[in-house]
């Protein structure tokens, strides 16, 4: 069942048109606060920072992003620990926390969404079923927010899903002092 355009803006929290506005409001929300985004991206190839510079004047928000599918990228480009991708696996809360960590050390972005994720059609297990994405949000002057999603359908729509609630997450971040 697909959801409408009227249920969008009925349940979601930021209603919106489409993921590029959500892009759009992510960006104003960071030029309000005067912040910087990075991504450290793997199931979704950089997808969410395809979308964000698609946006006129991102430049002004939007600092860098890495393309780490693979778990030797993780490690060489962001520090992810080798220790924690052979204990936890890719796709898990404390190797999306080490991406922040490592993108804010390497960056100066003022905040970093992270993903990593089975998108399929293979690669799920019984615990880490396909659909299976972890993202981790992580701000500068400190605190790393961490969840785990379970997202239906294909390979593209669950790359899709996973960009729309990175960079919700990072709209909820940033705006959190105004929603409080």
């Amino acid at each position: 069942m697909g959801t409408s355009e009227q249920d969008l803006e009925t349940t979601d929290p930021l209603p919106r048109k489409s993921d590029k506005d959500l892009a759009q409001r992510v960006g104003d929300a960071l030029s309000q606060r005067g912040w910087t985004l990075a991504t450290a991206e793997s199931c979704t190839g950089g997808g969410m920072a395809a979308l964000v510079t698609e946006i006129p004047g991102c430049s002004q928000w939007f600092d860098r992003a890495w393309v780490t599918y693979s778990n030797h990228s993780k490690v060489t480009l962001l520090g992810v620990p080798e220790e924690l991708i052979e204990a936890f696996g890719a796709v898990s809360e404390p190797v999306v926390c080490a991406m922040v960590e490592g993108a804010l050390k390497l960056s100066r972005a003022d905040i970093v969404v992270a993903v990593s994720g089975v998108a399929g059609p293979g690669g799920g297990t019984a615990h880490k079923p396909v659909g299976t994405v972890c993202l981790a949000w992580g701000e500068r002057q400190g605190g790393i927010r961490t969840d785990t999603f379970w997202f239906p359908g294909d390979r593209h729509a669950i790359r899709t899903a996973a960009i729309t609630q990175g960079l919700l997450g990072v709209w909820e971040w940033v705006c959190k002092p105004a929603l409080a």
